[in-house]
């Protein structure tokens, strides 16, 4: 297993890999997150499929839904929205081999081909945005993001442009973010949208997300907590991370006895929809 020995640590005790987020390719992040069996945007998959389908059919929308992926580093939520494809086919694509002899350019060039194969009917415009403007970069020229922006909303307004695409936006997906950002990335976006939005969000069970849920009811969006189940994020790095996690998800009101405390970090999803009444 790899190992985060020389890793930091969020000020809520979890790890940090930061070195693999903005590479010219996705090759690093996959065998990084590997041993750790990162799997959130497999189990988003089919709930942002949902949601973008109910969301067009509610809404009355005459095509596709724009959906905008929030910290969508190299455009995975993307490639699984848009494309029959599993996370575990990504996986094995980007730590073969043949993936390891490719330069950059070549691996671009190779999944431009791959995803176009694999694209489904019911493929959706995908905007991305995120700090890291290689990964942004990446997504984008493989062909897997429309538009892309490497933007920091905590810290900067969105650019004219980026206002632009929210303002076509239908549905925000957001599945490993919430904790790096805040209610200002949310209260910024929301300020640009012209459509009603739909929020789907995948959240750590040891973040809180109260504080987006109000900002959301302040823009006309109400929340609502699945909390029938969970869903798993990816397994500890170490025993002082877990500990740590055990201390934020009592401490949140959450009991972590057969969830967190099996040795893994655990999601709830949050849906936020426009106020009807």
């Amino acid at each position: 297993m790899a190992t985060d020995r020389h890793r930091t640590r969020t000020a809520s005790g979890k790890t940090r890999f930061d070195d693999i987020y903005d590479r010219p390719d996705p090759r690093t992040y996959f065998r990084t997150l590997a041993p750790y069996e990162y799997e959130i945007p497999q189990h988003a998959q089919a709930v942002f499929r949902r949601t973008r389908d109910l969301r067009a059919r509610l809404a009355g929308a005459e095509g596709s839904v724009t959906v905008l992926d929030v910290c969508c580093s190299y455009g995975i939520n993307a490639a699984l929205l848009n494309h029959d494809l599993t996370l575990a086919d990504l996986y094995a694509h980007y730590t073969s081999d043949e993936a390891a002899a490719l330069t950059p350019a070549e691996l671009v060039e190779r999944d431009k081909e791959f995803y176009a194969s694999r694209r489904r009917a019911d493929a959706s415009p995908v905007i991305g945005l995120d700090t890291a403007e290689n990964a942004t970069r990446y997504a984008l020229d493989a062909g897997l993001l429309d538009e892309a922006y490497a933007e920091n909303l905590e810290r900067h307004p969105p650019s004219q442009e980026l206002r632009r695409a929210v303002a076509r936006t239908g549905l925000i997906t957001v599945t490993g973010g919430i904790g790096y950002i805040t209610h200002r990335t949310f209260d910024a976006l929301l300020d640009s949208a012209r459509l009603p939005v739909w929020v789907s969000a995948f959240v750590l069970r040891t973040v809180p997300y109260g504080p987006i849920a109000d900002t959301l009811a302040a823009h006309g969006l109400d929340t609502v907590t699945d909390t029938s189940r969970t869903y798993t994020q990816r397994l500890f790095t170490s025993p002082e991370e877990r500990a740590e996690a055990l201390r934020q998800v009592t401490l949140a009101g959450e009991d972590p006895a057969g969830h967190e405390a099996e040795g893994r970090y655990h999601t709830r999803l949050h849906e936020s929809r426009p106020r009807t009444a």
